[in-house]
């Protein structure tokens, strides 16, 4: 197979996936027969074949997608103009600790937040595939460690945590992920959306994660369905 039959190979896959393809995946596809250094350089060309096109690709923490680009957002949200529901305040303030402050006891939370977490906030959280129990706390009780997940990094398209803007304060980081407009059941709408959140800081570092942000709901709603 040559180089232009793998390419086509690996764009069809990677188009009609539902999900993030990973290299070990990609992999699979030609048998053991291309290693990741020649994957790459072909995913690196794909890049450039659709670099003037409405679709993008990206790679996010669970492998690589197509997604739609920012600038298209108006158009495909004329498809689904209704946004979907937000969670409630007390949901993000929880998922911001979790996110900046991981691992954390249920504890942990509590002392930040200043009030009691209702169990039905962590199953949320749970339930919706952003957080995890990676183990528990050598201390009385041995509470659970609460960490967020690659699903949870997948839908704010980010490929590593160290993406997460660095804020200083707690009130920041909680505001930054408080404003997020959380994504539909279906897991295949993965958009978030944080256009709030420079309203809620000033601060740089919440102005990179609203720009990142800003192409959040075309990850979703640009992927492809085969």
């Amino acid at each position: 197979m040559n180089t232009a039959q793998a390419k086509r190979v690996l764009e069809t896959a990677l188009l009609c996936s539902t999900q993030p393809v990973t290299v070990r995946d990609m992999r699979v596809l030609f048998d053991d027969a291309l290693g990741a250094d020649t994957l790459k350089a072909l995913l690196e060309e794909l890049q450039l074949d659709w670099a003037e096109r409405g679709l993008e690709l990206v790679s996010v923490a669970t492998g690589w997608r197509f997604q739609s680009r920012p600038e298209l957002r108006i158009y495909l949200d004329k498809l689904n103009p209704e946004k979907p529901p937000k969670y409630t305040r007390a949901v993000m303030e929880t998922l911001a600790i979790i996110a900046y402050r991981q691992p954390v006891t249920r504890g942990d939370m509590e002392d930040i937040r200043g009030v009691t977490i209702n169990t039905q906030i962590i199953k949320q959280l749970e339930d919706r595939g952003w957080v995890e129990v990676i183990g528990h706390r050598e201390s009385v009780g041995r509470p659970g460690l609460y960490a967020t997940t690659r699903h949870f990094l997948d839908d704010l398209g980010l490929s590593s945590l160290d993406q997460l803007p660095l804020l200083s304060s707690v009130e920041g980081q909680v505001d930054v992920l408080a404003s997020l407009n959380p994504p539909e059941a279906d897991a295949s709408q993965t958009s978030l959306s944080l256009e709030d959140a420079i309203e809620a800081t000033e601060t740089t570092a919440a102005e990179d994660l609203t720009n990142i942000a800003q192409e959040m709901p075309d990850a979703a709603k640009g992927q492809h369905h085969d």
